[in-house]
């Protein structure tokens, strides 16, 4: 136990915890539009129910992890398609794959309704609700997708368990703080929706393109890496990812200041109009 309390593990779990802080911005973003599909008087329970269920299985995922990584990571099926597709599939390849597909699909979709929607006054989800129970569900299951980079990641940094677990919960607390005030600042500025709506989009190709090396990196094999008509596909770097977010919140803030004083020099030269006649 005197080897627990070391200033080593204390490094690790900061490093953790600003990790879990910067890799759980998109988690915290779809799980707050996620929750608005939910009927208006369980959102709440939603959010805080889908939040801790994931944690804990989370910690369960983590455990399963730092027990069973070879086998996890062990290639079960290599591609060799010379200019069309080769490369390793493992365990980590189809989670990324599937929860990158599931969330360009539930981004596209949602952006195709409101190009589509005449009432501006529905709220977002609304045309698509769906039960409490269901929408906890999903957001528990893309909630442990988006876990699993992040998990990766941590085992690089320590394999002590009770490190690793205090970290995630730290995080879970942090996500439950500000869960309620994302949502309220995207029901109170509904132009934001497409703006999360275009990061979710963007997440989805991180996803994707975490799926490419994913093999190759847990077999330390540079062969495994999957390649679609002899280009390798590549993960996008974080300073990039959040450089592509920090420019669309900066465009969507500019935009609409620009947009509020046009309205404005408008309904003064209504008002000048008037005055004239």
């Amino acid at each position: 136990m005197t080897d627990l309390f070391t200033l080593t593990n204390l490094g690790h779990l900061l490093v953790l915890i600003f990790l879990q802080a910067v890799l759980g911005f998109d988690n915290l973003l779809y799980i707050s539009i996620e929750s608005q599909r939910a009927p208006a008087h369980s959102r709440r329970s939603v959010r805080f129910w889908g939040i801790i269920i994931a944690v804990v299985l989370r910690i369960g995922l983590l455990f399963v992890m730092i027990r069973l990584i070879e086998a996890l990571s062990q290639p079960f099926y290599v591609f060799d398609i010379p200019g069309v597709i080769e490369g390793g599939v493992n365990f980590a390849t189809l989670v990324f794959v599937f929860g990158g597909a599931f969330i360009m699909f539930t981004a596209v979709k949602e952006i195709a309704h409101m190009l589509s929607v005449d009432d501006l006054d529905t709220s977002f989800g609304q045309h698509n609700a769906r039960p409490a129970a269901m929408v906890t569900a999903t957001i528990v299951v893309m909630n442990l997708v988006f876990s699993f980079d992040s998990i990766l990641s941590a085992l690089a940094i320590t394999r002590v368990f009770l490190v690793l677990a205090t970290a995630i919960v730290i995080s879970g607390i942090a996500m439950l703080a500000l869960a309620e005030g994302v949502t309220a600042f995207l029901e109170k500025n509904r132009m934001y929706e497409v703006l999360g709506l275009f990061i979710l989009l963007i997440v989805g190709v991180v996803l994707l393109g975490e799926a490419g090396p994913a093999a190759a990196h847990a077999m330390h094999d540079d062969s495994l890496k999957i390649s679609l008509f002899s280009y390798e596909i590549v993960p996008m770097s974080k300073s990039t990812f959040y450089f592509s977010i920090a420019v669309l919140v900066l465009v969507e803030v500019v935009q609409s200041g620009y947009s509020r004083k046009l309205s404005a020099a408008s309904a003064a030269r209504r008002k000048e109009q008037r005055q004239a006649r």
